[in-house]
């Protein structure tokens, strides 16, 4: 079989632990695992055809190979990995596949069963895109979460299973060193201590270049930064929404519990399950190799009707849709999800100005001017509003919204006095 990749060194070269690599000349290379086996190798996809190695030398000179078998990612399944690529014929019957999986397992709302098939997909590619969505199940226990999770996830590119229990550190370097797409149960968690830190992954993990830096010790004495790079695909199950509006806007959801589960939704997985997932694996592993070289022309598919964000989670979904009628639903959901952010922002202003205000005066200030008012809005909630934040914007907010007056003193506005019982009334209102 001739051979691929161009080899110029025939000296031993020291070996490098892969999971997926993609050289400049777009040549991917991806691990296979044949659990039964106890057997690591490495797919090689140069153009139109695919060679199956123990390693590869590169032409850098750099010879990598898989990671070991014994590695407790793989053997204890925390992993999952394709063991071989597959034909899988037309891509209209690959994507059928993987929908009537979805549906054999688990009870979803149409529109969240054809979104999560389609980002099944894009999980796949999801290293071509600058931005990606993430995937989350709200409900209680008993709800359908956790089969959720099982069944998507076990489809997904080296999906990572996980929980919100996790000890935070082996999420960064598993995220930074094998990247694939984060399964997250139990996703609720306070904003303090570890927690904290895989708030910084979902935050900073839907969009390239923006990688957790953290300290590390060097020679037991130093710090240094590492960037860790947390971009990736998640799929979450949380009870509950985030107080963060930035965070909960980065998650497509689906509410959970509030009907009957369908009579022929398995109560446990059947020993099949396994082979089934195995085997739709193997097949996206070929159309990865087949598709990852593509042009997306996202522009085609963005609506400027719609919120920045809501086009950044929807249009990454909308390039893999062949099918007209299905990017027609899609666009249907997106724009419900539009208006449900317009109204839940619209009341979230009210209660961040409130907070900005009542900061500001225990300050014991006199005058509270709106220009000061800006700054601190900017300071405290800036990253949660896509659009710009101006003195004028601010000022309309607290005339129109909260229904206080100002005036204008130095050639400044200012709040007028007078107005500390409307105020209290305001904080209790909102809870301030």
């Amino acid at each position: 079989m001739e051979k691929i990749g161009k080899i110029i060194k025939k000296q031993r070269s020291p070996s490098i632990p892969i999971t997926s690599f993609v050289d400049q000349d777009k040549i991917l290379f991806e691990l296979l695992y044949d659990h039964d086996k106890h057997q690591t190798r490495l797919a090689c996809w140069n153009r139109d055809k695919w060679e199956i190695k123990s390693s590869f030398l590169l032409e850098s000179g750099q010879r990598i190979v898989p990671y070991a078998p014994e590695n407790p990612l793989l053997n204890q399944k925390i992993i999952l990995f394709p063991d071989d690529p597959w034909e899988y014929g037309e891509e209209e019957r690959l994507i059928g596949e993987i929908r009537s999986f979805i549906h054999r397992y688990v009870d979803v709302s149409e529109i969240f069963e054809l979104i999560s098939t389609y980002y099944v997909l894009l999980s796949w590619v999801y290293d071509t895109f600058n931005e990606i969505p993430y995937l989350r199940l709200r409900g209680d226990y008993g709800s359908g979460k956790t089969r959720f999770l099982q069944t998507v996830g076990s489809i997904c590119f080296k999906p990572i299973f996980a929980s919100g229990a996790s000890t935070v550190a082996p999420l960064f370097h598993i995220l930074n060193q094998v990247g694939g797409t984060l399964i997250l149960d139990e996703g609720d968690f306070r904003f303090s201590d570890e927690k904290a830190d895989i708030a910084k992954i979902l935050n900073n993990g839907n969009a390239k270049g923006f990688p957790v830096l953290r300290c590390e010790k060097i020679n037991q004495r130093e710090f240094a930064p590492k960037a860790y790079n947390v971009f990736s695909p998640k799929i979450v199950a949380s009870r509950n929404d985030y107080d963060d509006l930035a965070l909960e806007s980065r998650f497509i959801s689906e509410d959970m519990g509030f009907k009957r589960i369908r009579n022929d939704i398995p109560l446990t997985l059947p020993s099949s399950f396994s082979a089934e997932a195995l085997a739709l694996r193997n097949k996206l592993l070929l159309w990865r190799f087949k598709n990852y070289g593509q042009a997306r022309k996202a522009e085609a598919y963005v609506d400027r009707k719609l919120e920045q964000r809501i086009n950044q989670i929807i249009v990454p979904l909308l390039t893999l849709m062949p099918d007209a009628r299905e990017r027609k639903e899609v666009l249907k959901f997106a724009r419900i999800k539009n208006e449900q952010i317009r109204s839940d922002r619209g009341f979230q202003v009210e209660a961040d100005l409130l907070s900005v205000i009542k900061e500001i005066s225990a300050q014991s200030k006199k005058d509270v001017s709106i220009s000061e008012i800006t700054q601190a809005f900017i300071e405290k909630h800036g990253s949660a509003y896509d659009r710009q934040i101006s003195p004028k914007w601010i000022g309309s907010m607290v005339r129109k919204k909260l229904r206080l007056s100002t005036r204008k003193k130095n050639g400044i506005y200012i709040l007028n006095e007078g107005q500390v019982a409307k105020l209290k009334r305001l904080y209790q209102k909102y809870n301030i």
